[in-house]
């Protein structure tokens, strides 16, 4: 097939997922065609060593790549994060026409920050199969609406609305997600499930090594990490509430930072919890020793509806190491875990039932640590690993090119 892809990020940005769909479409023999930006995230400026210009293009064997300018969002301010939502949009809208004109089918990796641009990007093309894979879904509790204008909110929830209720297929990344994107218009009989994966170029087993070591542990008691942001879905005010119920039992390190990061450190120091400490954000390279010198990895999310439809990339990451897991979330996050076999969870924002979790993670033997993290390991590769999430994607983008009266007779053949 020639097979379409439109994601807002791409690699060198920490994109893995269209990154490496793209790569391992190509790699089994399909011509992709991706459509994107110039690289700018986290900080929201241009990478060093690029500039953005018209007719940025690289290839290889099967893959090509189109970069389109798109406004630096700079200080991430809803108007900034806007604006350039919007320049992205009205680039895709110029360059996509005849970039991807002749595609089979069109894959978009459906984050927030695309969605105008998709919706123009349809109209231009006209009927080309589109397959959505949704990464987030708002609700009206969301507190970060694309911008503060209710014009424009109200905009991107119309186009939202009809891609959902155009899209061949919708795939979602979380069994509970299907709720609702059906709720905001897509057919039933459309929506599938598609875990997201890791990258399993850096998250995989790995053995201890003295440096991790040093950096995360003090003693042989319990050490339950934390990897990742610290903002406000995560919630770990409870975490830190739940560790200094425990004392000298068990050790909570979090590593990264965040929004939240000064709060959650206040609170730490108000509560006197000695046993919380903080380790500032590690390449991703170095995190597979990380957690394997940790005893659980802590998964946490708020009580909110729209998180109980997701699962954090940190679970597959988890997974992929072969690391046991403490889950402090609702829905699909704790499932996930528990059908595993794979660690323990607890119901969010509930700190006394997450201490009794941290109490019962520090009396499991070693041993079934272990165990716990091998079932990890085989759940995520057989739910979540990109050989399976590509797998999926593929037939979704093959099922949606078939014409409908080849796909009926497909049907009445099976």
């Amino acid at each position: 097939m020639k097979i379409g892809i439109l994601s807002y990020h791409f690699p060198p940005e920490p994109a893995f997922i269209p990154g490496s769909l793209a790569e391992e479409l190509a790699a089994r023999g399909h011509e992709v065609r991706v459509l994107t930006g110039f690289p700018d995230y986290p900080g929201g400026h241009v990478y060093p060593g690029w500039r953005q210009r018209w007719r940025h293009q690289t290839h290889s064997e099967r893959l090509t790549v189109r970069r389109v300018p798109r406004y630096a969002r700079g200080d991430a301010s809803p108007g900034a994060r806007t604006a350039a939502w919007l320049s992205f949009a009205g680039s895709v809208a110029v360059a996509g026409r005849r970039y991807l004109r002749d595609v089979d089918a069109l894959y978009v990796f459906q984050h927030p920050a695309v969605t105008f641009a998709a919706a123009g990007l349809l109209r231009l093309l006209g009927r080309v199969p589109t397959v959505l894979h949704v990464q987030d879904v708002w609700t009206g509790e969301e507190p970060s609406r694309p911008g503060e204008n209710r014009r424009w909110s109200d905009r991107f929830d119309t186009s939202l609305r009809r891609l959902y209720r155009e899209a061949a297929a919708v795939a979602v990344t979380a069994p509970s997600m299907r709720d609702l994107v059906v709720a905001a218009g897509a057919g039933p009989d459309r929506v599938r499930t598609v875990l997201n994966w890791t990258d399993e170029r850096i998250f995989r087993p790995a053995e201890p090594g003295p440096a991790a070591r040093r950096l995360i542990r003090r003693d042989d008691r319990c050490l339950v990490m934390h990897a990742g942001t610290i903002g406000v879905r995560q919630g770990l005010e409870t975490a830190v509430r739940a560790a200094a119920a425990l004392g000298d039992r068990m050790d909570l390190v979090l590593v990264g930072s965040g929004a939240q990061e000064r709060r959650v450190r206040g609170l730490a120091a108000d509560l006197g919890a000695d046993n919380v400490r903080f380790v500032e954000w590690r390449s991703p390279v170095d995190m597979p020793q990380l957690y394997a010198t940790a005893d659980y990895q802590l998964v946490m999310q708020r009580d909110v509806p729209e998180l109980r439809g997701t699962v954090p990339g940190k679970l597959q990451a988890a997974f992929s190491c072969a690391a046991p897991v403490v889950a402090s979330t609702g829905g699909d996050t704790a499932e996930l875990v528990e059908r595993a076999r794979a660690g323990l969870s607890c119901p969010p924002e509930d700190w006394a039932a997450l201490a009794d979790r941290f109490w019962l993670a520090a009396a499991i033997p070693r041993a079934a640590r272990v165990e716990m993290g091998r079932r990890g390991r085989d759940a995520y590769l057989r739910e979540m690993s990109l050989r399976a999430g590509v797998d999926r994607i593929e037939g979704l983008l093959r099922e949606a090119s078939t014409p409908m009266a080849k796909r009926a007779n497909l049907a009445v053949g099976r």
